[in-house]
């Protein structure tokens, strides 16, 4: 890099602030773990593990997000399993309509960064894995700022990269019943 410095100035600048500015985007779309909190444990019969959903755990600590990765076209995230009907793991009504959703239909929760404070409420995502394609109406939010506490269903916050989906929504994949709970995927808005 010094002959091709020395040969031209105007040109060796011009590279330095290139991998400097690369260097300072890459950066930003890097999300970071915003705080933790610690765990407290679930009264008696106040955390709802269906779907194997956990509990908080007395005294240990969890991270939490208020951003999520970049959204793409094809944007990696984890799948994982929710029942938004009353009485669902997923606690009290969506928080986007303030209504109950069958399993049977298509609908997800999203991280708090995807989840945008609102901006993707009942819109459309499609969701790909296993060699298929379902399209899925955003209808909650899976806190990832937040947890362990009565409003959360005494469950840990989630993970920044979450698609939090119903049963229709694994079915429409194809993914084996015994298998279901999480599975990498991909996803943007439809």
């Amino acid at each position: 890099m010094k002959s091709f410095c020395s040969k031209s100035k105007a040109s060796c600048l011009i590279l330095v602030i290139l991998i400097l500015t690369s260097c300072v985007y890459c950066e930003a779309q890097k999300c970071r773990p915003s705080g933790r909190i610690r765990g407290k444990q679930a009264p008696p019969g106040q955390c709802n593990q269906e779907n194997d959903s956990d509990c908080c755990v007395q005294g240990k600590m969890y991270t939490t997000y208020e951003c999520s990765p970049s959204v793409s076209t094809n944007t990696k995230a984890y799948l994982t399993l929710n029942s938004f009907q009353k009485g669902g793991d997923g606690g009290g009504p969506s928080e986007c309509d303030n209504q109950y959703h069958s399993d049977d239909t298509p609908v997800v929760a999203l991280s708090t960064g995807w989840f945008n404070h609102r901006s993707r409420c009942l819109h459309n995502i499609t969701i790909s894995a296993n060699g298929r394609s379902v399209v899925a109406m955003v209808v909650d939010e899976c806190d990832s700022t937040m947890g362990c506490d009565e409003d959360h269903d005494y469950q840990p916050p989630c993970p920044n990269n979450i698609v939090d989906a119903s049963k229709a929504v694994w079915k429409a994949l194809g993914v084996p019943h015994d298998q279901w709970g999480g599975l990498d995927i991909t996803w943007s808005d439809a």
